[in-house]
């Protein structure tokens, strides 16, 4: 079965977490915005101020997901959601007249800001310099497509020992795995003689396991394309393969292994991991060599606990954490 590649989320349900448990940062833990949830949650919405900013910025239809889309049933349900907003502010009267001209002002300054954009982004595009015409992507995922290849997704259950076939002709892609048995779950990626890629990671994990991993980003000439999975297992399992360009944008922290997009400049990244295991941190860059090779480079390749700095190549870029437990990531 098949899944979208990165579903719109509804306006509706957004604008209703952001009036209703905006204080508990339940709008951006729907739009994917892990990180800034928490920070939402732990900081009981900004102290207001935060969730109130963010249900007008839901209002007039500047809120987008994690992965920059627009939500869905704007033009159809923004009149409704003004009025009962409204009623409900009038009666409440949101603290009294210091809010209301607050959240007044807000509303300006937003939708000034906004207008602002809209009117750059629709101005003209005056001659660029040699460097400025090598932009970085805006579409991570058309990027992603081009570098990488697009395929149809896969999904696939079972259990204990099998194979699973790859799509055909897929030359990366990523691999989530998920594992409900008690002892060694190992998936490793196989070429057409059976034997194992070097351009790809395995799973090799005990027990209980959920994860996302990457083959095929080296884009080695000379190794044999990836055609199977062979999975070792001793309960249930499923594995979902998909497109290099399913993969969202580097949070601020995460659990276990997770594959990710990197769009920034070239700067240090602060990382640390407390669970005692496996930490480490690939980058495999845009840059692509005479033979047709990517570059890949580690960040960190160590044990966990773990807590350093490290440089960072300007993206775009693939970035995959191979993790046993929590880990944080930040530009430092």
């Amino acid at each position: 079965m098949t899944t979208p590649v990165h579903p719109q989320r509804s306006f509706v349900a957004t604008w209703l977490f952001a009036w209703l448990l905006g204080g508990f940062g339940a709008d951006r833990f729907y739009l994917g915005k892990i990180g800034t949830g928490v920070l939402k949650l732990v900081t009981a919405g900004g102290l207001g101020i935060w969730s109130l900013i963010d249900l007008i910025i839901v209002l007039i239809g500047k809120t987008k997901d994690k992965q920059g889309q627009p939500l869905t049933g704007y033009d159809q349900k923004k009149v409704l959601a003004w009025i009962i907003t409204g009623i409900f502010v009038v009666v409440g009267g949101i603290g009294g007249a210091v809010a209301g001209a607050t959240a007044a002002a807000t509303v300006a300054a937003i939708s000034q800001s906004a207008q602002e954009l809209d009117d750059t982004a629709a101005a003209p595009v005056e001659a660029e310099t040699e460097a400025e015409a090598v932009a970085k992507p805006t579409d991570l995922a058309a990027w992603a497509d081009e570098k990488y290849g697009t395929f149809e997704a896969i999904s696939q259950s079972g259990t204990g020992d099998s194979v699973v076939t790859l799509p055909a002709d897929t030359a990366a892609g990523l691999v989530r795995a998920t594992h409900a048995g008690t002892s060694n779950f190992f998936v490793e990626v196989l070429d057409a003689q059976n034997q194992p890629t070097m351009s790809a990671m395995s799973v090799n994990a005990f027990g209980a396991y959920t994860g996302i991993l990457a083959y095929g980003l080296y884009g080695l000439d000379s190794e044999e394309p990836a055609v199977s999975l062979k999975i070792t297992a001793d309960g249930p399992w499923t594995i979902d393969v998909a497109p290099i360009s399913y993969a969202t944008e580097l949070p601020t922290a995460g659990t276990g292994e997770n594959v990710f997009f990197y769009n920034g400049d070239a700067t240090n990244l602060v990382l640390s991991s407390e669970t005692e295991g496996v930490f480490a941190v690939f980058e495999y860059t845009d840059v692509e060599y005479s033979n047709g090779n990517f570059s890949g480079a580690s960040l960190v390749n160590g044990a966990s606990p773990y807590s350093g700095t490290v440089p960072i190549s300007a993206g775009p870029s693939v970035i995959a954490v191979f993790a046993t437990g929590t880990w944080t990531i930040a530009q430092g």
